[in-house]
This record gives C-alpha cells, sequence and structure tokens, in this order.
C-alpha cells in the first residue's frame, strides 16, 4: 500500500509543479489565460488535442465496452474518432484565421461573428455548458473506480482528491498550465498502457497466447456485431457519424483551434491524429477483452472497472500504482481542458450578455472554474449509466451545433434565424428520441438528429435567400475540391463493412484481419489528407 500511495502521491506532485511553473497572472488577459497567447506549437498542440480527447472514456469506458463487446468496438473508436481529424481542416483552418484576425477567444465568440447575433451566441455557449457538464462528470467518476480498486479510498473521495487538484493548477495556470500538463499526462497515458498491455498479455502467455485463450472461450469477441450484439451496421454507422459531427464541437478541442501558433501546426496535428488514434484505442480495447480470462462474469457498469482491477489482481503494488496513473492523466488532460473552456465561454460570452459590459480580466473565468468542478462532482455522486451511454447522450447534444458552425464558416450569407431554428428543432427531437416518446430504430438518435439539424438550416436558409432575392446566399464558398469530398466519402462508406459482418473471420497474430482492414483505412485518409493540405497551401 505504501507504494501506491506514493506513485500516486508523486504523480499528482509532479502534475501540479507543471502547473505551478507554467502559471499566468492572477490579471493576465483572456487571451493569454484561455489561449496561451495563440502560441501552441505542433508537438504541444497535438498533445494538447489529443490528450484532451483521450478522457475517462478513452481508459475506462473504453476497456470497458472491449471487455462487454469485444473488438468490435475498436474500429468505432480507432478509425471513427481519427476519421474526425478532417474537421481539424474543415473547420479549424478558417476558425483558426478568423479568430486571429478579429481576436476570437470561443467558438460561441466566433458564432457571434459569423452571424451578427448575440443571441444566437448565448445560444450556443448554453448548449455546450449543458451538454459538457455530463462528460465533465464522467472524469470525477473514472478518479473514483481507479482509486477505490487501488487505495481503497472510498469512491466519491477519491472524485472529489482529482477534482480539487485540477481546480489547483487550472485556476492558477490557464491554458499555458493545461497545455503542459496535458503534454506530461498524455506521455504518462501512452507509456503506461503500453506497460499494462505488456503485463497483461504476459501474464496469460504472450499477446498470441492470450488471444487464442479468449477467442477460445469467447469467441464472439472477435466478430461483428459484438459479444452482445450491440454494434449493428445502424449503430455502426450512427456512431462513425457521432463522431465526425461532435468531436470537433466539443468547446474544449474547438478552442484549441484558436490558440494554434500557426496554421501548419494544425495540419500537422490533422496529419498525425488517425495514427495516434489507431494505436491509442487499440490497448484498452485489446485489455478489456484479455480481461475476460481474468474476471469473465462482470456486468453493466461494473465493467467499466475492468482495467483497475485486472491490475490490481496481477500487476503488484508498483505496476498497477503506475497503470492508474495512465488512466487518471487521461481523465484529467479532459477535465482540465473542460473547465478551462467553460470557464471562457461564461467570461467571454454568458456574462457579458448579462451585464452589457465586456469582461477585461479572467478573474471571473478562474471563480466559474470552481463552481463548473462542483457541478461535475454533483453529478459523478450516483452515476446513471454506463460510461460509454452517458458520453454517447451528450456527445448528441453538442452534435447539433456542427451545422452552424460549418455553415457560418462557408456559406457567402448567413441568417441567424435559421441557425437557431435548426438548433431548436435537434435539440428537441433529441429529448423526445431520448426519453422514449419517440422510437430511435436501426439508428441512434444522432442519425435523425443531424438529418433534422441539417434540414431546417437548410430550409430555412433557402427560404430567407429567396425571401430577400440573395442569390449569392444560396451559392456556398469553396470547401475543396470535389475529387477530395468524394475520396472522403469512399473512405467513410468503406467503414462500414457489411461484407464482412457476423463471423468472427481469420486472425493473424492473435487480431481478427478485420482490424487491420482499418488501419489500412486510417493510413488512406492520412495520405488523402495530407494531399489535400499540399494542394490547399499551393492555391493559398
Amino acid at each position: 500500500m505504501i507504494t501506491r500511495l506514493v506513485v500516486i502521491g508523486g504523480y499528482f506532485l509532479v502534475v501540479l509543479a507543471i502547473g505551478f511553473l507554467a502559471r499566468t497572472r492572477i490579471k493576465a488577459t483572456p487571451e493569454t489565460y484561455f489561449l496561451a497567447d495563440r502560441s501552441l506549437g505542433t508537438l504541444v498542440l497535438l498533445g494538447t488535442m489529443a490528450a484532451t480527447n483521450f478522457s475517462a472514456f478513452t481508459i475506462f469506458g473504453t476497456s470497458g465496452a472491449g471487455y462487454r463487446d469485444g473488438y468490435a468496438f475498436f474500429p468505432i473508436m480507432g478509425f471513427g474518432t481519427g476519421f474526425m481529424a478532417l474537421t481539424f481542416w474543415i473547420i479549424g483552418k478558417k476558425a483558426w484565421q478568423i479568430g486571429k484576425e478579429r481576436s476570437i477567444l470561443t467558438p460561441p465568440e466566433l458564432v457571434k461573428s459569423l452571424y451578427g447575433s448575440p443571441f444566437l451566441s448565448v445560444i450556443v455557449s448554453v448548449v455546450m455548458i449543458v451538454f459538457t457538464i455530463p462528460y465533465l462528470a464522467l472524469q470525477p467518476m473514472a478518479a473514483g473506480y481507479a482509486l477505490e480498486e487501488l487505495l481503497g479510498l472510498p469512491y466519491f473521495y477519491g472524485c472529489a482528491l482529482v477534482t480539487a487538484l485540477m481546480v489547483a493548477y487550472t485556476f492558477r495556470g490557464g491554458l499555458k498550465a493545461v497545455a503542459w500538463t496535458d503534454l506530461f499526462q498524455g506521455f504518462v497515458m501512452v507509456s503506461l498502457l503500453v506497460a499494462a498491455f505488456v503485463l497483461v498479455s504476459r501474464h496469460h502467455g504472450g499477446f498470441v497466447e492470450a488471444q487464442v485463450k479468449a477467442l477460445s472461450s469467447a469467441p464472439e469477441l472477435f466478430s461483428r456485431p459484438g459479444a452482445r450484439g450491440t454494434y449493428t451496421i445502424g449503430i455502426w454507422m450512427s456512431y462513425m457519424m457521432l463522431w465526425f459531427f461532435c468531436d470537433p464541437m466539443f468547446p474544449q478541442l474547438f478552442q484549441r483551434f484558436f490558440s494554434a501558433g500557426s496554421v501548419t501546426a494544425l495540419k500537422r496535428t490533422m496529419l498525425w491524429y488517425p495514427t495516434v488514434c489507431t494505436f491509442i484505442f487499440f490497448i484498452p480495447i485489446s485489455i478489456g477483452v484479455m480481461g475476460r480470462l481474468s474476471f469473465p462474469d462482470l456486468t453493466g457498469k461494473t465493467a467499466d472497472r475492468i482495467l483497475p482491477m485486472v491490475m490490481n489482481a496481477i500487476g503488484g503494488d508498483l505496476m498497477a500504482a503506475l497503470v492508474i496513473t495512465a488512466g487518471l492523466a487521461a481523465l484529467m488532460s479532459t477535465m482540465d481542458s473542460q473547465l478551462l473552456t467553460l470557464s471562457s465561454l461564461f467570461t467571454r460570452d454568458i456574462l457579458p450578455a448579462i451585464s452589457r459590459q465586456t469582461v477585461a480580466t479572467s478573474l471571473p473565468g478562474r471563480i466559474f472554474v470552481i463552481a463548473l468542478a462542483l457541478a461535475g462532482l454533483a453529478l459523478a455522486y450516483k452515476p446513471p449509466a454506463t460510461i460509454l451511454q452517458i458520453a454517447t447522450q451528450t456527445f448528441t447534444g453538442l452534435a447539433v451545433l456542427f451545422p452552424t458552425v460549418l455553415f457560418g464558416l462557408y456559406l457567402r450569407k448567413v441568417y441567424a434565424s435559421a441557425a437557431i431554428l435548426s438548433i431548436i428543432a435537434g435539440e428537441g427531437l433529441l429529448i423526445l428520441l431520448y426519453s422514449g416518446l419517440l422510437p430511435g430504430g436501426f439508428f441512434l438518435p444522432v442519425v435523425w438528429v443531424m438529418a433534422a439539424t441539417f434540414a431546417v438550416y437548410l430550409l430555412a436558409h433557402v427560404s430567407l435567400c429567396i425571401r430577400d432575392g440573395s442569390i449569392a446566399g444560396l451559392v456556398p464558398g469553396r470547401l475543396s475540391r470535389s475529387y477530395y469530398s468524394l475520396s472522403f466519402l469512399a473512405i467513410f462508406i468503406l467503414g462500414t463493412d457489411f461484407w464482412a459482418w457476423n463471423h468472427a473471420g481469420a486472425t493473424t497474430g492473435g487480431i481478427p484481419l478485420w482490424v487491420f482492414y482499418f488501419v489500412a483505412l486510417s493510413a488512406g485518409q492520412t495520405i488523402l489528407m495530407s494531399l489535400m493540405t499540399k494542394t490547399a497551401g499551393a492555391e493559398d
């Protein structure tokens, strides 16, 4: 137990030290506190974006899904999350350019600048805050699970301890502290996940031997639609759409576009992201599959604890503590970014709308960090569902904002009323679907919600253009060359490989061959993105 306390305590002290060294002054400008003066280079930008997106969901939710459903969950995460790197260019490049030109700090400020509507800006702020707080609560939830398994600390005490630590360095340091702690925590997460993977594999006689044992005892873990039959083609496509539309709308990721030191840093981040996703997501899913060999009878939310349970059982005090630290690194690097970004929305968008005055310092945002942390902690007190279920519901609410941002950036003329109607329609339909008043059918709610959101926006936009006699409003600006658009669409469609469904198929090195198919798709996506950005750079 002493070893475990020393490892966890030492890690917490290092994070606090990095946050302290990278601190900003209490009276620093909002641009310094929230965007680190728009100075992040490729390494720090990639590190903070990856660490911000790889949350408790990545370590605990993904390993839990691997335990419950097997490798069927890997392409959804490895390929599906990597595919949304395309939006780093589609959304990120123009957001960065406009943000730098107009001194924009937050996503709602960008929307306000594009549409000229303070009311729309407030709506976007409220949506981002409301749907990010439940996702924020996942982080202390996972911390509570991990510290309870590792140290025997009561669940909620673990939630509160990690929340207090993150508030300490986020309150003081701002994005500069968050970005550098994210880089460190991302390195810790990857290194220790790999160590856990090696340890679990060796415990079962090596990776291939472990896979053979798992295949023999539970072959359904190696096929689609997964062990429980969860990932049908409709659900599969739904998740692919969910990540693509939702991830760039995470306020903590969106704001990173503004913090880039150059468009080159954004481009390189986009190009590396699919590779990072492929590598990172395979590890916890595989650990979840191998976890079946040690704990074969877990169900529901309990499966989200499989990683700490396995490491506690086979790793010894030192390795168990180190690997649980990887999970803590993942969740802390997400929660600190969520706290910082939501506080910037309060400072730059909500508070000025209430007070009718621009906030000149970052102090109100720092105070709001504490309030948000307490809200997330309250929701974590009695979690209502699995980590994956909570994430899926909140992600859909954020995805509703995608048409507003996309069309705002690329249409020659925009109307705030079209955006407002689309957001109301999307969120209203989401409530009806998740409350059970409307059936979801073959797909997750995100498919119907996004169809409605896009349709309402475009119908309202076209109607308003016709009313105003605006031909320019009906003509979009150039998004990209058509052959690139068709190529990315082809990769997305190939991601739904219906011909490989309902059987495990052959394996190589213990891994189903269809896993390698998705690795190849991600590589093809990266090549296409590289060609596209070179073409765009030459044209610029």
